[in-house]
């Protein structure tokens, strides 16, 4: 096989696990719930929290700027953070362990009535987790995308999209970054923007 062929195969397998993802009506469900709790979230006043590791930290990321920047079109800011500053990262790791480093965020900015987008595309990282428990004992609400069996994640959360299970956590991240922008999409839908 040459490198081409086997970028090739990589596409391929790409529209493959894209086809199995939109063939399940779970799917369906769960974007149609994860975006109907973000866009309760937002109209009350308040705030989508993100994190993830990694790649699934610079999904976190986009999904926050497409809320508070630009998507298709112009529109007022919609509020979102993604939980990404290096210096608070690292303070947190240093201190309490990298385990702490999303929960701690989030018992600083959460608030009752925010919703927390944790990233996972093992759905069983501890730091992501770690994050859930402090947003639910706040009375946050919890939506997880989750790769592979869906992992811890997927029995701690109000709604989870799953990727479909792979061998490469590639394939579940670029579902998930689908999944992203259709939230965004449905959220600026939902709230007539």
């Amino acid at each position: 096989m040459t490198t081409m062929d086997a970028v090739r195969a990589g596409f391929a397998d790409a529209a493959r696990v894209l086809e199995q993802f939109t063939s399940d009506d779970r799917t369906w469900q769960a974007i149609d719930q994860a975006g109907a709790l973000m866009v309760e979230t937002l109209q009350k006043g308040g705030k989508i929290i993100t994190c993830g590791n990694g790649g699934s930290l610079c999904d976190a990321m986009h999904f926050a700027e497409e809320l508070t920047g630009r998507f298709r079109g112009n529109r007022r800011a919609l509020a979102a953070v993604a939980l990404s500053d290096p210096s608070h990262i690292t303070c947190v790791a240093n201190d309490y362990g990298f385990d702490f480093i999303f929960s701690k965020a989030v018992e600083a900015i959460g608030r009752p009535g925010d919703l927390l987008l944790g990233i996972s595309s093992s759905g069983n990282s501890r730091n992501v987790l770690e994050a859930i428990a402090s947003a639910q004992s706040m009375g946050m609400r919890v939506v997880a995308l989750t790769g592979k069996g869906g992992g811890e994640m997927a029995s701690k959360c109000d709604v989870e999209i799953r990727a479909p299970k792979t061998d490469f956590s590639d394939r579940a991240q670029e579902i998930h970054e689908k999944v992203i922008h259709s939230l965004v999409h449905y959220i600026e839908l939902e709230l007539g923007l």
